[in-house]
């Protein structure tokens, strides 16, 4: 039985064995048991009041959307944070106040953590990784003992039902089999299944559909052996396949928890939005006849399937999906990073074919990848850096015209604010912020028809934030149309003209004016499917034009 936090005579918690403080069921021991605890960062109260229990041996999902709260809920568990003054924390029987938690404590505990990067290293073998767990076996010498390594590989291995040989290469593994492996090195201490309890931050996001199904039937076969499991997801189908129960936050707050059989992928997105679910259809877009900087018809490659769409000038479209929905190859397939298997883009009109990156440089496009390592050069200088994407300007013949390229460095320190002490100070030495401004600024010095954002906000303050925004808009302002892609979906929200919703490849809504709303954009990313079985692609709502 559940109740919802909009109950009036709810009080944030369930009866009985629900959330925190009632009996546990009788075959159902708790083994974790969260009591009334609350975090304040400055500013925000990240979790107000929370209380869950969790019970012994079963698979137990959290859900919740951005700012929701589970993040700093587990990173409290794991010792990262350390919770305000009044809750408590029991793990079996291992109870501490919450605001004393630690990575210590956690170990102690038989708290383990698989995380979406999952640690482990490619270039090692699979009995080297599992060492890495717990320390390799060295004789009296000092020497390892790889007989005595390869051995404890073979036995965890068999004991996790992970079939794969000790001294096979990870890189060589299919990524199901990579995630098993880190489960098995979190749980390989653990002298019985029911002792701990294993968490799994968003394990599927990088995991086809049929390497799903093989980590899921692991998990069942764990939990049937008295394994408890937490697990972290924004993926809705997969709740309604694993879960024997769900606990759902929203601002920092329980809304409830759940058994499986009252558990449906609309309840759960209405539960996550907070209001019921608005299932009529957006208004048709019609994109024929406008000033069009960009039109993509019937693209396809790597994951993305049959997306077409138009770009207006000195427009900013944002592209919400969840992680693997083909966000980020929309935007590296059309800057050339990887070629398109069919389909067709047009650029002012005209059809544009790009083999590699100076094409796309060369067409006038610019992109900002979410990975900061790919763009900035940490190595040189913040002249060098802004410079990178222009190096041809400044050389006649074999001389490099470096008082111009700094006076140009100089000019744009300036325009785009950057916090630095010269254009000769190290990259690697300004803060997150000034860097990613930095990168930012490298591409709108040479005023592109289309910059590509991937998100160009990740790790960093709030008010570096404000100033990329500013840039981009005033850059839009000058002509420039702008495609923008971020999971977070206030920002995406505040900052785009229009909303694309992708799901598995393919464009399933879009949403215009008034319905830019951060929860309108939630409730169609998780109700979202964009079925690649689905030639016709039933969800969608509009033209994708």
């Amino acid at each position: 039985m559940s109740r919802p936090m909009d109950d009036p005579g709810a009080s944030g918690v369930e009866d009985g064995s629900a959330a925190a403080g009632g009996p546990a069921a009788v075959d159902h021991p708790l083994a974790l048991r969260v009591s009334h605890v609350s975090k304040t960062f400055p500013g925000t109260r990240a979790l107000d009041d929370v209380s869950v229990s969790v019970e012994n041996g079963t698979i137990h999902c959290l859900l919740g959307g951005n700012g929701s709260g589970k993040s700093t809920l587990i990173k409290i568990l794991a010792g990262v944070y350390r919770a305000d003054p009044g809750g408590r924390i029991r793990v079996h029987f291992h109870e501490i106040d919450a605001d004393k938690t630690s990575p210590e404590w956690a170990r102690g505990a038989g708290l383990h953590f698989v995380h979406q990067d999952l640690a482990i290293f490619n270039t090692m073998s699979v009995a080297e990784n599992l060492a890495l767990g717990r320390g390799f076996p060295v004789g009296p010498t000092g020497n390892i003992r790889w007989r005595a390594l390869r051995r404890h590989a073979r036995t965890v291995l068999e004991r996790f039902d992970v079939h794969v040989s000790p001294s096979r290469l990870v890189a060589d593994l299919r990524p199901a089999d990579r995630t098993m492996v880190a489960i098995a090195r979190a749980l390989q201490d653990q002298a019985d299944a029911s002792e701990g309890l294993l968490v799994l931050d968003e394990p599927t996001v990088s995991l086809p559909a049929v390497e799903v199904d093989i980590l899921f039937g692991a998990l069942r076969r764990y939990a049937a052996a008295g394994q408890t499991i937490v697990f972290v997801t924004h993926r809705l189908e997969e709740v309604t396949r694993i879960a024997d129960r769900v606990t759902v936050l929203r601002d920092g707050r329980l809304v409830t928890t759940l058994d499986s059989a009252e558990v449906t992928k609309e309840r759960l997105v209405e539960l996550i939005v907070g209001r019921a679910l608005d299932h009529a259809a957006a208004n048709a877009s019609v994109m024929e006849g406008e000033d069009l900087a960009l039109e993509v018809s019937d693209l396809w490659g790597g994951p993305l399937r049959g997306i077409s769409f138009g770009l207006r000038r000195g427009e900013v479209l944002g592209i919400a999906g969840l992680v693997g929905s083909g966000r980020t190859s929309l935007l590296t397939t059309l800057f050339g990073l990887q070629p398109p298997t069919t389909g067709s883009i047009k650029l002012d009109g005209a059809p544009v074919s790009f083999h590699d990156v100076d094409d796309a440089m060369d067409a006038g496009l610019g992109f900002v990848p979410e990975d900061r390592s790919e763009s900035a050069f940490l190595d040189m200088s913040l002249r060098e850096n802004l410079s990178a994407a222009q190096v041809a300007k400044y050389w006649h013949g074999m001389r490099l015209r470096g008082r111009e390229e700094a006076d140009d460095a100089r000019r744009s320190i300036a325009d785009f604010s950057i916090k630095a002490n010269s254009e000769r100070q190290p990259f690697a030495t300004l803060s997150g912020g000034n860097q990613q401004k930095a990168v930012v600024a490298r591409w709108l010095r040479r005023k592109p028809k289309l910059l590509l954002l991937d998100e160009p906000t990740q790790g960093v303050d709030v008010a570096a934030r404000a100033e990329i925004y500013r840039l981009v808009r005033d850059a839009v302002a000058a002509g420039t149309s702008v495609i923008v892609v971020t999971a977070d979906l206030e920002e995406l929200a505040r900052v785009s003209d229009r909303v694309l919703v992708l799901a598995n490849g393919r464009i399933t809504h879009e949403v215009r004016g008034p319905d830019i709303d951060p929860s309108r954009i939630t409730e169609l990313v998780l109700s979202a499917t964009g079925d690649p079985t689905d030639p016709a692609n039933p969800d969608m709502e509009v033209s994708q034009r």
